[in-house]
Parts: structure tokens; sequence; C-alpha cells
């Protein structure tokens, strides 16, 4: 299929929100183009930690009945801190409703497998985005020369997005920490049941759940040094081997879970963010181009809204659209443009606050983590968001029917 010329809807990049924005506006009737760098879909990162929020978006993709037989509920959670060279347990507060661990490739085949036949491209990377001086379409040009004119662009190519930075969004900021993830396979069935378990030993914090009754994800999280972010952070060696030597003095059978993750299974990360205030002033929009998920709001992992955002933002952006473009009808020119536009502030509108308290409350944590190098006050206030989060819409949160 050519992919140059004339396009309706593009859609850069080919991660979560990019295949759930395509499968959102193809649930509303709409077709769109993925553009996917990557020779093959993105599945980074391991496991991705679902929220009541976040099953109800994949409720409304269609998808979320199949990618609940991969993986099992998480009812309860167990915090383990350091204390005196001892660990003690209290309870993890989760909040109120569904939460799972998914496969991130799970959960992405399953979004790609509900797509038509040739939505995503592979191998396209974009280069460049300018305006067109006389339709003021915007036109964007492939690492190849190739060019697409499109009526729409949608941002979802990620933290370095060049999208973003075309509607004006500033850069997403470096966190002192890094995290480590990696699955483990137990043949007999692993120890952790059905509990969400987080560790704490003052710098280091290791979280570990349940994926299936054989499978379990963990992460660990420490501070970032100049090394993890050379090459070395892709050597599964090296991964394994500073992630055992931060564990030293941590339960035998963490240290084991590490020691024994398939090298395959293993990820070395930075971890970006978007500023509160960034987030508070930002346009996300310029004309018919705006952005979504990490490109518009970056945020830590620690409180696990990340991905389930990002599904909000498929969800609400198709529904938005969707409902300008039944009123454009056979439409077409600077009517049909201006709709368009409206579709998309309203989606920029309703947005804006959600991702800005989700922002607020990651930069909240990171900031006392930074401060006081303490784990255990930053879970705190965590725990507090967990249990409270309800109250700012944080998993009680729905993002609309499409």
């Amino acid at each position: 299929m050519n992919i140059g010329g004339e396009q309706d809807i593009v859609i850069v990049g080919g991660g979560i929100c990019g295949l759930a924005t395509a499968l959102a506006l193809h649930r509303k009737g709409i077709r769109s183009m993925v553009l996917e760098r990557s020779e093959s879909l993105r599945a980074a990162g391991v496991g991705i930690i679902m929220q009541p929020n976040g099953w109800r978006a994949l409720d409304h993709l269609g998808v979320a009945p199949k990618l609940r037989q991969t993986c099992i509920e998480i009812p309860s959670g167990l915090f383990i801190a350091a204390e005196k060279g001892k660990f003690r347990e209290s309870e993890l507060p989760l909040g109120k409703g569904e939460l799972r661990c998914l496969k991130r490739r799970e959960l992405m085949k399953a979004l790609a497998e509900a797509l038509p036949a040739e939505s995503v491209h592979l191998g396209c990377r974009v280069v460049s985005i300018v305006t067109d001086p006389l339709t003021f379409d915007p036109v964007l040009q492939l690492h190849d020369g190739t060019l697409i004119k499109a009526k729409i662009v949608i941002g979802c190519d990620g933290v370095n997005s060049i999208i973003s930075k075309f509607v004006g969004v500033n850069s997403a900021k470096l966190f002192s920490r890094c995290a480590a993830r990696g699955f483990t396979y137990y043949e007999h069935g692993h120890p952790f049941h059905d509990k969400f378990r987080l560790h704490d030993s003052g710098d280091v914090g290791l979280g570990q759940l349940p994926v299936t009754d054989k499978l379990a994800y963990w992460f660990l999280t420490r501070s970032l040094t100049s090394q993890d972010m050379s090459d070395s952070k892709k050597d599964p060696a090296y991964i394994k081997e500073v992630s055992v030597e931060a564990l030293k003095g941590f339960p035998e059978k963490m240290v084991e879970m590490v020691k024994a993750t398939d090298p395959n299974a293993l990820y070395l990360t930075e971890l970006w963010y978007r500023t509160p205030w960034d987030i508070a002033r930002a346009k996300f929009r310029k004309g018919t181009v705006v952005v979504a998920g990490d490109a518009m709001h970056a945020m830590c992992p620690f409180i696990s809204q990340g991905g389930g955002a990002s599904l909000e933002d498929a969800v609400v952006l198709a529904r938005c659209l969707s409902e300008k473009l039944k009123q454009a009808g056979n439409q077409s020119g600077d009517r049909r443009k201006m709709l368009i536009e409206e579709a998309l502030g309203l989606y920029v509108k309703e947005r804006r606050m959600r991702v800005f308290w989700l922002s607020l409350q990651t930069y909240l944590i990171g900031l006392t983590m930074d401060n006081t190098s303490k784990m255990k006050k930053a879970l705190g206030i965590a725990g507090l968001i967990l249990v409270f989060g309800d109250q700012k819409g944080h998993t009680d949160y729905d993002c609309g029917h499409l």
C-alpha cells in the first residue's frame, strides 16, 4: 500500500496509545493510518499494571475480555519495609476495583489484531512535520523522503515526540531514578499467590506482581547512575548484575527471582516526566495536529497510570472526533476543518485536568523520593493516593463510552 500523498488521519507512533487510538477510531467507523518507526510492534517494559480506569477503557475498546484471560486479578497488597535489619509487613492499600498485571506484548497484540489489515505501517520513521503554506494542512516527512499530507495528525510518538515539539509542548525531564523490569517463570508455580508485594529498603524499592500462577512480574527502582545511561543498560547481564547488587539485604527469594529472570525479558529504563505546570499550560494542539499518551503527559510509573491514561486518551479523542465529524457530514473545506479543530480542542479540554492531577500525584511522590531518599515516605503518599484517589478521579475515573 502506498502511504505517501494525501491521507485523512495519520497516527504517529505504534505503541499502546497509537494502536488504542486507531482502534477507538475504527470502532467509530473512522479510518486511520498508524506509522511506527520500528520494524516490529514495540513491547518494551515487559509488564504493565492496569488499574480499574484502564480496564474500563479496554472494555470500551472491546479487547478487555480477551486480555482478562491472560492474567489473574490481584485483590490485595503487602508492603514490606526494612527496619533495623528486619522486614516488617503491613497492608498495601490498592484502592477499589479491578487490578491486574498484563504482559505488554499481549496488550499490543490484542489491540493490533482488532484493527483492519494494513492499518499499521512498520519501519516508517517520521523525521519532520511542517504546515502546508497554502492549505495549512500538516505535512509529514519520513526518513526515506516520503511526504504525507494529512487532514489530521495524532502524535502518539512517546517521550521524545517530534509531534509534541511541533505543537509547542516542553521537553520531558529526566528523573534521578531508574527502573529495571523483568518476568520470572516458575515451572511449579510461584510462591506469591495473588498479592501485589512491595519491598522497601531505603533507596531501593522492589515490586512483585503475579501475572499467572506461574509467571511473576517484578520491577526494581533505584538511583540512576551514569553507566545506566550508557549502552550497557541494554545488556541483560549488566541489568541482572546491578539489580542483584541493589538487592543486598532483601529476602533471598526476591534475589533468586531476579537471578532466575529470562535475559530476554530484562529491561532497564530511565524515568521521564512532564511537570504539572507544563501540563496545565501546554496547548497540546496546533491546527489539526494533536498529541496523546506519553507525547502529551509522560509521567513516572509511581502510581501506575501511564498506560491507563493513554488508553483513556484514545477513547476520548475518538469520541470527540466522531461527534464533530458527524456534524460535518459530507461538508469539505474550511467548515470541516473548523469542526475538526473544535473536536481536538474539546479533547484537550477534557483531558487537561485529568492528566494534570495524575502528573501532580506522580511528581509529588518523585519529589519526596528525591529529597529524602526514603522510599517509605513516598510510598505512604502513593498509598494515600491509591486509597483516596477516587475522590480526585484516580482509579474510579471513567473516560466515557465510545
